[in-house]
């Protein structure tokens, strides 16, 4: 075989989620993907981010996590079979977590891959004693440093587009986002602060556009009711839909959650509301256009402090010359 028939060597990340994880993932996965310029570069994740993460210049394969139960021997026997007969060069672990680090373990025995992550026994540690105390972003960036990655962009969103012509828009509008998840219900605002919120965004000349997943309907409903020209998408946008809905937003607001992720990743001005239930030092979006409000409890949190903030950022956005092809207007 020549060197032009060669096979190109084969790179795995694994990055199953959270949609928060995934986004701030996306910077790490384009330093893979130049630092292994001429490698197929394989994504593992989770099957709701499949259909996202395919759409990215990062990765030439999704494989979804089947996620085998310890006990289930032929689930197990079959993952441990498609990772070896990959032949990978090496493995990014950038979920490094219980289950991907169970993976590692599973490779064996005997020789596995190069491997980045805090598996033990891994080839290339991620040893940092400070890790558990950085964000999300800078922890990867360090993990992979110690890969021989130097560089790791922000996360970039360029080339997520998505049609949106069958929502029909109003402008201006602001997006909310008042979900998050089930389990943890004090880490939202709550649903009565965001339906007034509403009234008064539409009283400043703004239509609220609420989004959020299927289960999140009864939210949109409840702020459709108290403010009638709002906008409910809740269940109907797919993340390339809600990255093409931030980079037409005039501004943000929502709870500690993924889309909020994508919002703030599409550069647009966001407003993230924080309660003691999560730490914006380790896990907050990042950006020039991201504000964050928190709270011991947001029960306490009020609109005014919100509306006023929401100026500011309305204010910077107009401002600003990267944002000068979004629409103008707003609150």
């Amino acid at each position: 075989m020549t060197d032009a028939q060669a096979p190109k060597p084969k790179i795995l990340a694994i990055k199953l989620g959270a949609l928060g994880d995934v986004v701030q993932a996306l910077g790490p996965l384009a330093a893979i993907r130049k630092f292994h310029a001429d490698a197929h570069i394989v994504v593992m994740t989770s099957a709701p981010f499949a259909p996202f993460l395919r759409q990215s210049p990062y990765v030439d394969e999704v494989w979804i996590d089947p996620r085998p139960h310890k006990l289930n021997p032929l689930g197990l026997l079959s993952l441990r079979a498609k990772l070896r007969r990959a032949d990978f060069a090496r493995i990014y672990d950038l979920q490094t977590s219980a289950r991907s680090n169970f993976y590692f373990r599973l490779m064996g025995p005997g020789p596995r891959p190069d491997w980045s992550g805090i598996a033990p026994g891994c080839s290339l540690p991620h040893a940092n004693p400070k890790r558990d105390a950085m964000h999300t972003i800078d922890r990867q960036r360090d993990q992979l440093a110690v890969a021989g990655i130097a560089q790791v962009p922000a996360p970039n969103l360029d080339w997520a587009t998505a049609d949106l012509e069958r929502f029909k828009l109003p402008d201006p509008y602001v997006i909310l986002v008042p979900g998050g998840s089930a389990g943890r219900p004090l880490k939202r605002w709550p649903i009565a602060k965001y339906a007034a919120l509403a009234t008064e965004l539409l009283a400043h000349g703004a239509v609220p556009v609420v989004i959020g997943g299927a289960a999140e309907k009864s939210l949109g409903a409840t702020i459709r009711a108290a403010a009638p020209r709002t906008r409910d998408l809740t269940g109907q946008t797919d993340f390339a839909e809600i990255v093409a809905l931030a980079r037409e937003a005039s501004a943000a607001i929502g709870n500690d959650t993924g889309p909020m992720h994508l919002i703030a990743a599409a550069n647009c001005p966001s407003i993230v509301l924080f309660s003691a239930e999560s730490d914006p030092a380790l896990c907050a979006p990042r950006g020039a256009e991201v504000a964050i409000l928190r709270r011991t409890s947001l029960v306490g949190l009020g609109i005014d402090e919100v509306m006023r903030l929401l100026f500011v950022r309305e204010s910077a956005k107009q401002a600003s010359p990267a944002r000068s092809g979004a629409r103008a207007g707003g609150p």
